[in-house]
């Protein structure tokens, strides 16, 4: 989706929309500035690169394995500052569960290679300026 500008006043979520955005997995707001996201994952994930964005991640529920570092050796551009892969070679993993904070710089492979159950998790996205951004390795 297209970003939206900055936000200039407070932005408010009901439980029942949040609990919504969870059992779906979805945005709860967009920005040029950052995002926030009501993540939910069942089963791993691809290798992931944000050149802009920098992950800022809470467990809300459940538990995972998360590996960070590496390289991603076959990651694609799949959208403007967004790169996806099948694999991270070299990274290190982690057992992620309830109550954990995870903050992944933008540039930094990462990827959900088992999850245990659904995993919930917000994520926000401060976004770096385009002239300030990592290039990717």
């Amino acid at each position: 989706p297209e970003s939206t500008p900055p936000a200039t006043t407070a932005t408010f979520v009901d439980p029942k929309s949040v609990a919504g955005a969870f059992a779906k997995g979805m945005p709860l707001l967009e920005t040029g500035g950052y995002k926030v996201h009501a993540s939910r994952r069942v089963e791993p994930g691809q290798a992931e690169i944000h050149t802009l964005d920098t992950d800022v991640v809470y467990v809300v529920d459940g538990s995972a394995t998360l590996v960070t570092g590496g390289k991603a050796p076959d990651a694609k551009e799949i959208a403007p500052n967004e790169l996806r892969g099948t694999k991270i070679e070299g990274g290190e993993e982690h057992r992620i569960t309830k109550g954990d904070v995870i903050i992944i710089p933008n540039g930094v492979p990462h990827q959900f290679t088992a999850v245990t159950g659904e995993l919930h998790y917000f994520v926000c996205k401060p976004t770096a300026l385009t002239e300030a951004h990592l290039s990717t390795r």
